[in-house]
């Protein structure tokens, strides 16, 4: 049996996080908060198997697909809203919300089908990652592959720098890519008229049904909406009316922002082929090395393939983070199973590498895009047993109450939902349809048809099993219980209160308050941590001259404080503050830790974040926290 998580609450290590609560800033610096967990999901919206199906589309039908990009993209801000919501009001990301509704045996099948779309999303990322490199320096399309595999120390080390700073290098991974197809839309000159004639929807074959497919398996991604409802958790919110409605109100701004951004990158990728291809007559065009190869002849500018790789790397670089996030955030929430984020980051990439080095291997470079259409296509086939259960959880009052979504939003996922899982089962019964023309092919047939009626019946079971059996209500509810009478109180006592210092005209506050709190039996434990650059590789084993002057400042307020009689010893902690201050405080069983908080605005604090917020989630204790 999976054994219990040490906590139930999605993505644990920066849930509540970021306080959006802070009344101090106002307007714009408060709404700054919010920002950011869209941008994390858009870059699955612009990742490279995105490139793959809008450079066919482009190379081989102009523009005529860009009303596919369009309704994508409006079937990702309405899905992305729904599973925003979800995580707003219930606490619940998609993965715990399933396991709190279908049994056992159904949520591993769920579980199974994230992690196939989550390896097809890494898969598609390795590629594109892989062919950027090799279009900037001329490696092997294996050597390319092998080198993303340190892409794991990446995410590692922003995941140590905190949410804030993971956002802002998403963020900065966007704007290249943005900028770069900006550039070269300027050097292509693409007609305006022709490109709006694109909107009129139409099909032009089943060539281009497959893409089209393609293109919405790209774009709306399952993987994306189990990651979005964890990461809004990661916002501190009042869970008031008030509070969760402008939470509700800023998190779809964010979405919608986003998303138009990552519309826009597919949609200049998509007229770029157009352009370029599409109107020279070269059709052929198929592959994202070609396209690299031509766009210098073509537009008559080298910097034109050189902003084409770099945008393909930071695409690639930015998604396969995202991926690993939602790979941790199903695995937690459907299995209650936790590892080490390296050793899930290091599994997810070696799944998706083998079978892009075994087809490299097999088939040499030739056709390597055509695993990047296949990836999309695979994920769109997920999109049905994300959806399903998304829009019965947001719809359900029981669960949602006053937040629970209208019955025309209802109506509206519904649609896309069923105009997904048609296109689906057309396009899979299409491409199936070769294997039962002759006698041969005993084997896949049968696969086939076994394929073929679990998918059909596990859909049937995602719609109509929470109409019929009553869904598990969670265990936090949003209504406060009924105000009890006030009994007599018991005054807590602290024998041992912890102080983290900065060594700065602060301390002096900070020590007072601890005072504050304690009596004349209490124990105080000074916590300083050096954080000089040999404590970063050397901890506790750090003797250069920061740690000396750190250790020798300690034991002076250490007997400053004793020649008034006060019980005191003091500890000193190396490298990360956040990490080391808990650890202390922990290891020396502290009742209570008085802690400062220097108030960073704006973009100091979208940028920084919160060693306040980092801390008081690792202890179970009282933390005082003193404005300074």
């Amino acid at each position: 049996m999976p054994r219990e998580p040490h906590s139930y609450e999605s993505l644990s290590e920066v849930h509540h996080s970021i306080d959006t609560t802070n009344t101090k800033r106002k307007g714009w610096r408060r709404a700054l908060a919010f920002i950011g967990p869209a941008y994390l999901v858009s870059v699955g919206y612009m990742d490279p198997g995105n490139w793959a199906t809008d450079l066919q589309g482009g190379a081989q039908f102009g523009y005529k697909l860009i009303w596919v990009l369009l309704m994508s993209n409006l079937m990702a801000l309405l899905l992305q809203s729904l599973s925003a919501r979800l995580g707003i009001v219930r606490g619940r990301d998609l993965a715990q919300a399933n396991r709190e509704t279908y049994p056992l045996y159904i949520n591993y099948a769920l579980y199974g089908l994230a992690e196939i779309a989550i390896a097809a999303t890494d898969l598609a990322e390795i590629i594109g990652m892989a062919i950027g490199i090799q279009l900037l320096t001329g490696l092997p399309l294996i050597w390319g592959v092998s080198i993303t595999i340190l892409d794991t120390f990446l995410f590692l080390l922003l995941q140590k720098l905190g949410m804030r700073k993971m956002e802002a290098f998403i963020i900065a991974m966007v704007a290249i890519i943005g900028l770069s197809f900006l550039i070269e839309i300027i050097m292509a000159k693409p007609d305006l008229v022709q490109v709006a004639k694109g909107f009129i929807p139409s099909i032009p074959g089943d060539r281009a049904l497959y893409i089209a497919i393609g293109i919405i398996g790209a774009t709306v991604m399952p993987h994306n909406l189990y990651l979005h409802s964890a990461l809004v958790q990661t916002r501190k919110i009042k869970k008031d009316d008030k509070g969760i409605r402008r939470a509700l109100k800023l998190n779809f701004i964010d979405s919608a922002v986003a998303l138009n951004l990552a519309f826009l990158v597919n949609a200049a990728i998509l007229v770029l082929a157009g352009k370029v291809f599409f109107e020279s007559g070269r059709t052929d065009v198929a592959e994202i090395k070609q396209a690299h190869e031509l766009l210098q002849p073509m537009l008559g500018s080298k910097l034109a393939p050189i902003l084409f790789a770099v945008a393909l790397i930071a695409s690639g670089q930015s998604s396969t983070i995202t991926g690993t996030l939602a790979g941790q955030i199903v695995m937690e929430g459907y299995l209650h199973l936790r590892i080490s984020p390296w050793v899930r980051r290091l599994l997810t990439r070696l799944v998706a590498i083998i079978p892009a080095v075994l087809v490299i291997g097999i088939n040499g470079e030739n056709n390597i895009d055509s695993l990047l259409v296949l990836s999309q296509v695979m994920l769109s086939l997920q999109l049905g047993f994300a959806i399903i259960p998304l829009i019965h959880f947001t719809s359900d009052k029981k669960t949602m109450g006053a937040y629970a979504i209208k019955p025309l939003i209802i109506v509206l996922a519904s649609l896309v939902t069923a105009v997904l899982v048609y296109l689906n089962i057309r396009m899979v019964t299409e491409q199936a349809s070769s294997f039962f023309e002759g006698s041969g092919n005993l084997g896949w047939k049968i696969v086939i048809i076994i394929s073929a009626i679990f998918y059909i019946g596990l859909l049937l079971v995602a719609i109509f099993y929470p109409l019929l059996k009553k869904p598990l209500v969670s265990k936090r509810m949003l209504v406060h219980p009924e105000a009890g009478s006030l009994v007599p109180f018991e005054l807590p006592v602290y024998n041992r209160i912890a102080i983290a210092l900065d060594f700065s005209s602060d301390d002096q506050k900070l020590i007072a308050h601890a005072l504050g709190q304690g009596n004349k039996e209490t124990e105080y434990l000074l916590i300083h941590v050096v954080e000089s650059a040999t404590s970063r590789v050397m901890d506790q084993f750090t003797d250069d001259l920061e740690a000396r002057k750190d250790r020798q400042q300690l034991e002076s307020y250490v007997q400053q404080m004793k020649n008034r009689k006060i019980k005191v010893r003091a500890v000193l902690g190396y490298n990360e503050r956040a990490r080391e201050i808990a650890r202390i405080a922990i290891e020396n069983q502290a009742e209570m830790l008085v802690i400062g908080a220097h108030g960073h605005k704006g973009l100091k604090d979208f940028i920084y974040g919160h060693t306040i917020d980092a801390v008081r989630h690792v202890l179970k204790i009282p933390v005082l926290v003193v404005n300074l």
